[in-house]
């Protein structure tokens, strides 16, 4: 399989290039920049250029059989202020992806979607890939848009999609600080001795998924063939207070703790049911949080 991975410099991009040269398939990356943990791996081409860039998003689909789509230009904790960036960056740009991929025979796409932004204030907890879909961010209602293009082309065109709802994924090579990622955040911040900031009490409870387990569902979801939409996560929450004390257990090491006032944009509790997913894919997360947490700071120590 010949595979076109946008944004495959990245976090959760550079270990789906991995699993996918592991699976055997030919890798193609296209990327603003190149990887930041390590030099580019002989046996992938690369492609480093705007998303905006229409050319090149051209030549970087020939001959492409799958295209993973893991470009996002804003992350949900900024996109609320400038939501015409948001619609941009993401929304235009994939629309030009889609029609690129039609004109030039591109049979399949798979879509990281957002598990954490498209529901919103869940109903009922764990949330079902059939809960509605009310999201307070610009992040997922982009996200949401560019759902259902997905689902227009599959009918107009006979575009093959799987979209997938990722949780919080977490993990080696996460780079953002203080933006996106807290628990890779909150680890280098307690091993290099800064506080930490935390919005509200520290009840707010995630789905955190360690990054193997991800890719490996990513993986499958460009290896099958079928159409649809599955949430993508361990399917048990923890809290930013459990989060914080099984890493200054981890680290050996306190910090100061600043808690700040609660954004209108933060969602309670969020927890995914992975029913359909696991039955679909055969798949199930196979990296415990501890596990997880120990990988990542042993990285982060290292780095």
């Amino acid at each position: 399989m010949r595979v076109l991975v946008m944004g495959g410099c990245g976090f959760i991009g550079t270990h789906l290039v991995d699993s996918l040269l592991a699976a055997g398939h030919k890798v193609r990356v296209f990327d603003r920049s190149t990887e930041l943990s390590r030099a580019p791996l002989s046996n992938v081409e690369y492609c480093i250029g705007d998303f905006s860039d229409v050319p090149l998003l051209a030549e970087a689909l020939e001959s492409v059989d799958v295209v993973y789509h893991l470009i996002s230009t804003t992350v949900p904790s900024t996109s609320n202020l400038d939501p015409v960036t948001d619609v941009q960056g993401n929304l235009v740009n994939t629309l030009a992806l889609l029609k690129l991929m039609v004109q030039k025979k591109t049979p399949k796409i798979v879509f990281l979607s957002s598990g954490g932004t498209v529901y919103g204030i869940p109903d009922q907890i764990p949330i079902p890939e059939t809960h509605p879909l009310r999201p307070i961010c610009s992040y997922g209602v982009v996200k949401i848009a560019i759902e259902n293009y997905l689902q227009m082309f599959h009918m107009l065109h006979g575009l093959e999609y799987v979209i997938l709802r990722a949780s919080n994924p977490y993990g080696e090579r996460q780079a953002h600080i203080g933006v996106q990622g807290v628990i890779g955040t909150f680890a280098r911040k307690i091993i290099s001795g800064d506080s930490i900031d935390v919005w509200g009490d520290g009840s707010v409870i995630r789905d955190f998924i360690y990054v193997s387990d991800l890719v490996d569902l990513c993986t499958l979801a460009g290896e099958l063939s079928l159409n649809g939409i599955y949430n993508a996560g361990c399917g048990y929450g923890s809290s930013i207070n459990n989060i914080l004390k099984q890493l200054f257990t981890a680290i050996d090491k306190t910090v100061k703790i600043d808690f700040k006032k609660v954004r209108n944009f933060d969602v309670p509790e969020v927890v995914l049911d992975i029913a359909l997913t696991r039955k679909t894919f055969n798949w199930s997360p196979k990296i415990e949080l501890t596990d997880g947490l120990a990988r990542t700071i042993a990285w982060l120590k290292d780095e």
